[in-house]
């Protein structure tokens, strides 16, 4: 079965206890690495997610995975936060996290740079808008950044 109509049926069966305990649903992966398969559902709540959360959610997604039986070879499942660090790829994360110290990874470098780190202002017409040095706001295409995640300041 393709990867993405796993993500599709995945997505469909870990809705309900999603919205019944107030999380919210941030991303799900399958993947293969090395020989081994992934499951991993990322969840999200005001206040941020605990191991207990993440229990409710895995316990419950398993039991609805054996039922439904959508996958057939061999994959670990995993539930957990998308981390401090969470990239950011839908319009609504560009819009919940303006105002934000994240860092744009490029796939080439602009100005002899492939990280760029600045407070975001948004995405607009496919565009991210970062404020850098000061007040100076550059606007990158959103094709031309391979990820951009959130920024970790360790004080």
């Amino acid at each position: 079965m393709a990867k993405r109509r796993i993500v599709d049926i995945v997505k469909d069966l870990v809705l309900p206890v999603i919205e019944e305990n107030g999380f919210e649903l941030e991303d799900i992966e399958f993947v293969k690495e090395g020989k081994e398969w992934f499951l991993r559902v990322y969840i999200d709540k005001d206040g941020g997610i605990t191991l207990d959360d993440c229990q409710i959610v895995s316990e419950y997604l398993s039991k609805r995975l054996d039922e439904t039986d959508p996958i057939e070879h061999h994959y670990y499942l995993e539930v957990s936060s998308p981390g401090l660090d969470r990239p950011l790829k839908t319009e609504r994360d560009f819009e919940k996290y303006k105002g934000r110290l994240v860092e744009v990874h490029l796939y080439e470098p602009i100005d002899g740079r492939k990280l760029i780190e600045g407070e975001l202002m948004g995405l607009k017409e496919n565009r991210i808008s970062l404020k850098v040095s000061g007040d100076k706001i550059i606007e990158l295409p959103r094709e031309k950044a391979s990820q951009v995640r959130l920024s970790v300041i360790i004080e």
